[in-house]
């Protein structure tokens, strides 16, 4: 399944993309599943319910006459608004780790982006005032569904709730030039983490390491890899951090981003006010935001 957070009425809501509609789930179960989707996603009898409802709708016409409406209509906002944690690994590529001058690392490189940074689908990236060497990194992201705490990697996907796209728009001058190397700083300034369009339900995605991801910058393809290049995949990264920290349902794990970022080309291609990044990963969707 596709679930989307949208605005319905000006207020959240959680939906299910059926092809090229949307059915809004708080509606269509007389209010039995509400928001967050957080929230629907690590509950399994909402999951189960909005499987439900997703038949019917495709079965009664009447009935997703009245709890669709188009796709297209829909005010989309970022799936997860303000998640708990937004953990990403750095360097997860190892091509990525050749064009950024960095050894290969042995164990996962972690930072984190702040949940203020987050924005959804056709938001607008803005460049602030204070850096000029801000970058787009496309990345596959997992959701956490199941609460976890030194979780081997055998067990580790269990905890998975599903499947989302991210962007790690960095300031590049904060990271690399900055007293100490801002990782935190570079990577949080307000919305620099575009996440969406939607959340895919882990069932949905039977090969999360074998899933091609791209990234255009106003029509020029600027990064084109597959997820199978990572160095340390999904069960190791969720050993590697459950270890350290409890992730909670809503977490949102960003897992590296391939060759291509803007500060690493000749000459560097930063962003630009009246850029448009569209980030997409194979069988997720495409996260699409303008610059300015």
């Amino acid at each position: 399944m596709k679930l989307v957070a949208m605005a319905a009425d000006g207020t959240p809501t959680v939906a299910l993309v059926l092809d090229h509609n949307v059915l809004i789930l708080g509606a269509a179960s007389g209010g039995d599943i509400v928001g967050p989707l957080e929230r629907v996603l690590a509950d399994a009898d909402s999951m189960a319910a909005a499987r439900r409802l997703a038949e019917r709708a495709q079965e009664d016409a009447r009935f997703a006459g009245r709890y669709c409406m188009p796709l297209h209509e829909a005010d989309l906002l970022a799936p997860i608004a303000r998640p708990g944690k937004v953990l990403c690994l750095g360097l997860n590529y190892r091509d990525h780790a050749a064009e950024s001058g960095a050894r290969v690392p042995h164990e996962p490189v972690v930072f984190s982006k702040v949940s203020t940074s987050v924005i959804g689908p056709g938001d607008p990236i803005l460049l602030p005032r204070t850096s000029v060497q801000i970058d787009y990194e496309v990345e596959l992201a997992f959701v956490i569904g199941r609460p976890a705490k030194n979780v081997s990697a055998d067990t580790a996907m269990q905890h998975v709730g599903g499947y989302t796209v991210l962007n790690d728009v960095t300031a590049r001058d904060y990271q690399r030039d900055k007293g100490g190397e801002q990782w935190t700083l570079a990577k949080s300034f307000d919305t620099f983490c575009p996440i969406g369009p939607w959340i895919v339900t882990a069932d949905e995605i039977e090969h999360p390491h074998d899933l091609h991801l791209e990234c255009v910058v106003s029509g020029e393809k600027m990064q084109s890899s597959s997820t199978s290049q990572m160095i340390f995949r999904i069960p190791q990264i969720i050993e590697y951090l459950s270890a350290v920290l409890t992730l909670e349902p809503g977490d949102v794990v960003g897992t590296g981003t391939p060759p291509g970022v803007g500060f690493a080309r000749t000459p560097p291609r930063f962003l630009r006010p009246g850029d448009v990044v569209e980030c997409t990963v194979e069988k997720i969707g495409t996260l699409v935001n303008p610059v300015q």
